[in-house]
């Protein structure tokens, strides 16, 4: 008897490979950086960076003027809590629940910052919880040893370094629920509209402010390039210079430190102890007079019923992490 013939399998569809192509590689880019995104890379750290070096004598040179400021402090305001408050706190940690437009809006404002795709950005920072300040953290200033020569390197790596490696952090084993959910797989795929609009927009609105091109043009200086350096070095210095001083009150298995000076530039993000000691936390500038804007914000969002299930430090759950004299007799 002969068997019934068996139909060959369709090929996939363009959409079907696009959705195999999402769940097995991400977003945005495979597991292994490219060499046009590794120069990519360097000319979005180098060229905003060798405008912070100019902005001194630019400033002296009277090339200025206010708009620039509102419009460097706005876009640093709303892309730093967008990963503060979106990339870290929520998309991260699940820190509170927003409803679908406050989801949105935070995918969005964190990729103003240009710190990379959503997807991306969580799959190496849960990474980096795992290990923390041991080996398999993608960004430890501790991977070298504790000597001097050691630590600088280490300090290099930790700040700018580790962005290079050609190894990326495996998306679908660190972020697979972000993979599983549209919208941010949507924003993920914006990430390119978003690194120009990010980029252009001051421009144009400092132009049409001014009603000039030289507005247009200190406005893209100072708005654009000097306000990307500037929050890109924050954002960094959490990785390098919490995990190598500052105070620690908290219980935790590794370096982490609170910096008291990069507070308010870090919406909050430099109370890095207490994170580390309770990643879930939705505050982490818990103690007295810790300035942290990016609980505010979530404070506020609250009040307007735009966030809710929010975890708020709860006092018994902060004093048994905190170090006793004990601890610090044993250390």
């Amino acid at each position: 008897m002969t068997p019934p013939a068996v139909a060959a399998p369709e090929a996939p569809t363009r959409a079907q490979q696009a959705d195999e192509f999402d769940v097995d590689t991400g977003t945005l880019g495979g597991e292994q950086k490219r060499p046009w995104e590794q120069v990519a890379l360097a000319l979005f750290i180098g060229i905003p960076f060798l405008a912070v070096l100019a902005a001194v004598p630019i400033a002296w040179g009277g090339f200025l003027g206010w708009h620039d400021i509102v419009l460097a402090a706005v876009f640093y305001t709303i892309a730093g809590h967008g990963i503060s408050i979106g990339f870290h706190r929520y998309f991260t940690h699940k820190s509170f629940k927003p409803n679908r437009p406050l989801k949105y809006a935070l995918a969005i404002a964190g990729s103003l910052a240009i710190e990379g795709p959503v997807v991306r950005w969580v799959a190496d920072h849960r990474k980096h919880h795992k290990f923390s300040d041991r080996d398999g953290d993608p960004h430890s200033p501790w991977k070298y040893g504790t000597s001097l020569g050691a630590l600088t390197k280490g300090f290099m790596h930790a700040h700018v370094g580790w962005l290079f490696d050609t190894e990326q952090t495996p998306q679908r084993q660190y972020a697979p629920d972000l993979l599983k959910d549209k919208d941010i797989v949507r924003v993920s795929r914006m990430f390119p509209l978003l690194v120009l609009f990010s980029m252009v927009a001051p421009a144009i609105i400092g132009g049409l402010w001014s009603w000039s091109i030289s507005g247009a043009l200190t406005a893209f200086f100072w708005a654009s390039l000097v306000r990307i350096a500037l929050l890109h070095h924050v954002t960094w210095s959490i990785n390098s210079i919490c995990h190598t001083i500052g105070d620690r009150p908290f219980k935790s298995r590794d370096k982490s430190g609170n910096v008291w000076w990069l507070a308010v530039l870090s919406q909050g993000e430099s109370w890095h102890n207490l994170h580390h000691s309770d990643p879930t936390c939705a505050r982490h500038g818990v103690l007295k007079g810790q300035v942290d804007t990016s609980a505010r914000c979530l404070w506020f969002f609250e009040k307007l019923g735009w966030v809710s299930d929010v975890r708020w430090p709860v006092k018994e759950r902060l004093e048994a992490r905190r170090v006793t004299a004990a601890d610090r007799a044993a250390a």
